[in-house]
């Protein structure tokens, strides 16, 4: 049954530790002594600067206790957050959506009680339809309870944040295999994934196979979270089920929620893995049925000042952008460029747009852009190049005997990043793409020095005339900004 979260009482809500002496100890001495003891095996791992997210495994202690830790432990104790994210599976409720838990006004272990961000939590039932909340999905699920008194351990003895208690959390149950309503839960969500909102996707991995045919599901699985790629985890799940491994149920049984954290993700975003074991490598346990248990942090990039191209590298894009044009009027394709030229750490490597612009005797002759964080740079750029020559509907294609009078710019934007004031924005420096819903326009850097705009005007008139969302649309939109090297 759907309910709505409007209705409250004057008693605070709590929703109880209904896994408590099942999957964790109910005595708050032992649970807090064996929470410890897990998170002590990893007080000498690193800390990672900017966790953005983190995926848990929620079996029983006894079994994945050492890997769950292994997360909480990547966290970095000086990094504050404002609120907690939680996205775990339904193993109990068939939803066709997400249940997001607006009720409760507090989540109940051994321990003590966490707060919810019930005002947060209500917003995400009044953005989008495909979140809900269905009581059901909530009362006797153990994925996100088990988490918690990881957060709170980790936070009594760590954390830098004033009172030491667990930021608000907002619990969400995902069931649903509809890949659009999926990206409409990315989407909702994605203006909470910032630096100040931490997000923990409660999932386990292989169920049942051989101790032998988990290791390789889950090493299939778990490399392709690392590409970061959706399309590459889906690919694998569904590899997984093909394959004749024995009593293998499921991948990952937080396949839906990973793939909602995957699709917030972009070029911005580094996935380490930290653990891998399963319950065959706990005790004298059976081989023969086993469940995996993968633990990664998601680690958000500070790039906007860190890319840069040399000299060499921009030669390099020059000529790959004319030997496309040049292959293009041979009537071959886009040959790929010789990357052994390449320096390791490339930036020609790194995903980000570009804009190839074409000029005859001073005059336009074609430009086409691409905004996307999907492909290297050297290759938008080639691909760029052979559009601007021959796919701008305002020229005619390129003839070859104009190929010497042809002058070609590349404007390269740097990776985007996210910003919540026009005060992080600088004008002439920085480029704007805004972006609600299924509406987005940008305006290059160099837009500022062809007109005489403050810049509210610039971000107006980008959020009316290329967003589409009227004048003062880009106020509850997202914005980011990002730079132009031009040459």
């Amino acid at each position: 049954m759907m309910n709505s979260c409007n209705s409250h009482t004057v008693e605070p809500v709590v929703r109880p530790a209904t896994q408590a002496n099942r999957f964790y100890s109910g005595n708050p001495q032992e649970l807090r002594q064996e929470v410890d003891s897990f998170l002590s095996l990893h007080v000498n791992s690193s800390t990672s600067q900017h966790v953005a997210a983190l995926i848990v495994p929620h079996a029983g202690y006894y079994y994945s206790g050492n890997v769950a830790a292994s997360a909480y432990m990547a966290l970095n104790p000086k990094q504050p957050y404002k609120r907690i994210f939680l996205l775990g599976p339904s193993h109990h409720e068939w939803l066709n959506g997400a249940s997001v838990n607006c009720e409760a006004d507090y989540y109940a272990t051994p321990l003590g009680n966490i707060k919810v961000d019930r005002e947060t939590a209500q917003r995400l039932t009044e953005t989008d339809s495909v979140f809900s909340y269905r009581p059901e999905a909530h009362d006797r699920e153990h994925c996100l309870e088990v988490q918690l008194p990881f957060l709170q351990r980790y936070f009594a003895l760590h954390s830098s944040q004033e009172t030491n208690e667990v930021p608000p959390i907002i619990p969400i149950i995902i069931s649903t295999n509809d890949y659009q309503k999926l990206m409409r839960m990315a989407e909702a969500l994605k203006p909470f994934f910032t630096d100040e909102n931490l997000f923990i996707v409660s999932s386990d991995f292989s169920h049942y196979p051989s101790y032998d045919d988990a290791c390789q599901a889950d090493a299939l699985t778990g490399k392709a979270i690392e590409t970061g790629d959706t399309n590459q985890f889906i690919a694998a799940c569904e590899a997984n089920a093909r394959s004749s491994k024995r009593n293998l149920a499921t991948s990952a049984c937080g396949e839906f929620p990973i793939i909602t954290l995957l699709m917030m993700l972009d070029g911005n975003y580094d996935i380490r893995h930290l653990m891998y074991q399963n319950s065959g490598d706990i005790g004298d346990r059976d081989h023969s049925r086993v469940v995996g248990y993968h633990s990664f942090a998601i680690l958000r990039k500070k790039t906007e000042n860190s890319f840069k191209l040399s000299d060499s590298d921009k030669k390099l894009l020059k000529g790959i952008a004319l030997q496309s044009i040049k292959d293009s009027l041979d009537g071959k394709p886009i040959a790929k460029p010789d990357t052994s030229l390449f320096t390791t750490d490339s930036s020609l490597r790194q995903k980000c747009g570009a804009f190839v612009s074409l000029h005859k005797h001073g005059q336009l002759r074609g430009c086409i852009g691409h905004f996307g964080e999907d492909h290297p740079l050297y290759a938008i750029v080639a691909e760029m190049a052979r559009s601007a020559a021959f796919e701008d509907p305002r020229f005619i294609p390129l003839r070859r005997e104009e190929l010497d009078d042809i002058d070609i710019e590349i404007s390269v934007l740097t990776p985007m990043r996210r910003i919540h004031s026009l005060d992080e924005f600088q004008l002439h420096r920085h480029g704007i793409y805004i972006r609600r819903g299924y509406r987005s326009g940008t305006f290059l850097p160099q837009v500022a020095d062809e007109v005489n705009w403050t810049k509210e005007e610039f971000v107006g008139h980008c959020s009316q005339d290329k967003a589409g969302l009227g004048w003062d649309g880009w106020r509850d939109a997202e914005l980011y900004v990002y730079e132009a090297i031009v040459f």
